[in-house]
């Protein structure tokens, strides 16, 4: 068979029509009308339906034909001819059109699958087989089938475009793709490294890139000028939903920039990416520090599809009598709301006092919610008897309330409370109200970030990393306070409530980078030790650089509109960071271990928490994870020695020489008349077959105790 001649199913028109081709792909579903058999073959490319017709086919091939199940691979030779009037299927693109069959080869037969693959039915109006959920890590398990689905394998062709359309954009703006290393050096940039043990240098690691950071900046330093990579990454990150241990992200950096060149770059290259996936993005795109952010919806990564914007209305009620709000400004707090315009009717009194105010604000962290509705020109509420007119008609003026409208409002002695569960407030009214347009995309520049945050211990880490240029250089390393007041020369790129990426202008004075680890608290000797050659590379005339990451999983899957980043990812791992479908991660011998010589790494030094498990009592507290105060050991000691003395007496009459801490002895208890044997489920394979992970024979479960 020359598959040279094959046309791609999909790519059928009612132009070909008397056409002799030559088809191959899959069987995505079959019917069968007493000898006359329908087929819809699916390559690629798209979906046909071929016939097999006893009287213009073969007899031979008419009987190979109605051996055919789903997910056969097979190739037919047939004319193209157009449907009868009535049987069009509007569902599939070739739906005017079918091929007669003429030969028919089955390349590879294919057992039951665990789960339909088929998304198209064959006739108008039908319920497809795969129409019913499938489990996600099943859907991983199996994931060569899953992909076969048309709908997972436009994602990926989509997200190709997508990857095309930036190489396209940014080779004609001059930018020069670049390979950085893979196996490069454990360096602090916020998150845990995956390491790798070398076997040439014993007792060493590699450490997989976090991001490309310290080389793009390299390159600069080299005179590329503008560079760019769809960078792979690696993070070993507390597990979320929508992330993933390894992930895409574009990556470039230029010389000889500030940030408006970036922002022109960004907007120009993020508009075109959504133009993929039909969507116009309005330019140019918004811009808001990080202070206006966190100050009017308490987030600094503001959904700005719909308003509900803060309103602080804390000097309205310095001369307050309502008890609550004034012990909250005695004590420095703040007061800050929200006008949820004319849904007064949506939010009746007891959703508000008993849902909001009792329950949903309390879980985001709020002590409490005060709130009114306005109806008749009258505030309405359970406590508004206690402000007074002054105040109400302030609150009328500030918040521009109309009759219908619902104020809800958050005080608190903490700044960071009071925004942060309004934030929350906000964003589930906007959500239960319906106030979020699924069809809007609303891009921004946050900008301005605090350089620096504090940490438990007094001193202060970086909010983004140590290479971002702060906003003045006058500053003291050692004065925390002068510190935490410093603003970057950074942005990041949120749409719709989703951070698409960041970056900075870098640092590309040494004696700056000096002060600002200096800052971080870094010694002279951990300065060098972690970022000597990178700080050398400063000495030889560095260039004003910056640039930008752009997590490409999050932004293709925000442009498909995909429910996770999962479904844009060919073979993603699941929410626990396990691949389904090779088992990984996975055990390994322990010969590979000796020989990367990680057997007896470290020596006789202790883990933490080793010293304690020495002591019976301490290892009783660890394992059983109850703490005990200091005078509680006396009677824990003396409780521990009466059941070492009853364990020893017991072994004395059983004439062993272990002590027995239980009489009983160790024995499977079986029902009357059975007897213990393994399932035939077990021996075939197929009891863990759906299991998300399996660890020798046993299906393995999340771990309890560490």
């Amino acid at each position: 068979m020359q598959f040279s001649q094959r046309v791609y199913c999909g790519q059928l028109t009612p132009e070909d029509v008397g056409r002799q081709v030559l088809l191959a792909g899959w069987v995505d579903a079959y019917r069968d009308h007493g000898g006359l058999l329908f087929v819809h073959l699916r390559d690629r490319s798209g979906i046909v339906q071929i016939v097999f017709n006893p009287a213009t086919t073969a007899e031979d091939v008419c009987r190979q034909a109605a051996g055919l199940r789903a997910e056969y691979c097979v190739a037919v030779r047939g004319e193209v001819c157009p449907r009868l009037a009535g049987t069009e299927n509007p569902h599939i693109e070739t739906g005017t059109i079918e091929v007669m069959v003429a030969e028919l080869t089955v390349l590879a037969e294919s057992e039951p699958t665990p789960f339909a693959v088929s998304e198209k039915a064959m006739i108008a109006g039908a319920a497809t087989a795969g129409s019913d959920p499938v489990a996600e890590d099943l859907r991983l398990q199996f994931r060569y089938l899953d992909l076969r689905r048309p709908s997972m394998r436009d994602h990926l062709v989509r997200r190709h475009r997508i990857f095309q359309c930036v190489r396209e954009f940014l080779d004609a703006q001059g930018f020069v793709e670049v390979e950085t290393p893979m196996l490069t050096m454990s360096t602090p940039e916020g998150a845990r490294d995956y390491l790798v043990p070398s076997r040439v240098h014993a007792g060493s690691f590699y450490a997989l890139p976090q991001s490309p950071q310290l080389f793009k900046q390299l390159l600069m330093v080299g005179g590329l000028e503008r560079y760019f990579q769809l960078a792979r990454c690696f993070r070993d990150e507390d597990l979320r939903p929508n992330r993933q241990p390894e992930f895409t992200q574009l990556d470039l950096e230029a010389s000889f920039i500030d940030e408006e060149f970036i922002y022109a770059l960004i907007e120009e290259l993020t508009a075109r990416m959504f133009a993929v996936g039909g969507i116009a993005l309005a330019r140019p795109f918004a811009r808001m520090t990080w202070t206006e952010a966190m100050e009017t919806t308490g987030s600094d990564r503001p959904d700005l599809r719909f308003g509900l914007r803060f309103v602080d209305v804390t000097d309205l009620f310095v001369n307050t009598n309502y008890s609550i709000f004034k012990q909250i400004l005695q004590r420095g707090g703040c007061i800050k709301g929200i006008n949820i315009q004319g849904q007064s009717e949506k939010l009746s009194k007891n959703v508000l006092q008993n849902e909001y105010a009792k329950e949903i604000a309390p879980s985001f962290g709020a002590k409490g919610m005060t709130w009114m509705r306005v109806e008749g020109g009258r505030f309405e509420s359970n406590i508004v008897q206690y402000f007074s007119p002054a105040e109400l008609d302030g609150l009328r003026q500030r918040f521009g309330v109309a009759d219908g409208d619902v104020l809800i409002m958050v005080a608190d002695p903490s700044y960071s409370v009071v925004v942060s569960a309004l934030g929350q407030l906000r964003l589930h009214l906007a959500h239960r109200l319906g106030l979020v347009p699924a069809d809007r995309f609303c891009p921004v520049w946050i900008t301005e970030f605090p350089l620096f945050e504090p940490t438990e211990d007094g001193g202060v880490t970086s909010s983004h990393h140590p290479f971002t240029a702060p906003d003045r250089t006058d500053f003291d390393p050692a004065n925390i306070e002068d510190l935490l007041s410093l603003r970057s020369r950074s942005y990041d790129l949120v749409v719709n409530g989703e951070e698409l990426g960041g970056g900075s202008i870098r640092i590309s004075d040494r004696d700056v980078q000096r002060k600002i680890f200096a800052a971080l608290g870094l010694g002279e000797e951990e300065t060098r030790e972690k970022f000597g050659f990178f700080l050398r590379a400063f000495d030889f005339g560095a260039p004003p650089h910056g640039g930008l990451a752009l997590g490409m999983d999050r932004t293709v899957s925000m442009i498909l509109q995909t429910p996770s980043i999962r479904e844009v990812i060919a073979f993603p791992k699941n929410r626990s960071a396990a691949c389904p479908l090779t088992g990984a991660p996975s055990v390994v011998a322990r010969e590979q271990l000796a020989e990367l010589g990680l057997l007896d790494l470290g020596g006789r030094d202790l883990l933490p928490g080793d010293a304690q498990k020495d002591d019976p009592i301490d290892r009783l507290s660890w394992v059983s994870r109850i703490g005990f105060a200091a005078d509680e050991r006396p009677m824990l000691e003396a409780v521990r020695a009466q059941a070492e003395t009853l364990a020893d007496l017991a072994a004395e009459r059983a004439g062993t020489e272990d002590p027995i801490f239980t009489v009983a002895p160790v024995a499977n208890r079986l029902r009357p008349g059975t007897e213990a044997r393994p399932s035939p489920l077990a021996e075939n394979g197929r009891l863990l077959q759906s299991a998300p992970a399996v660890k020798g024979d046993y299906f393995k479960v999340a771990t309890i105790l560490e």
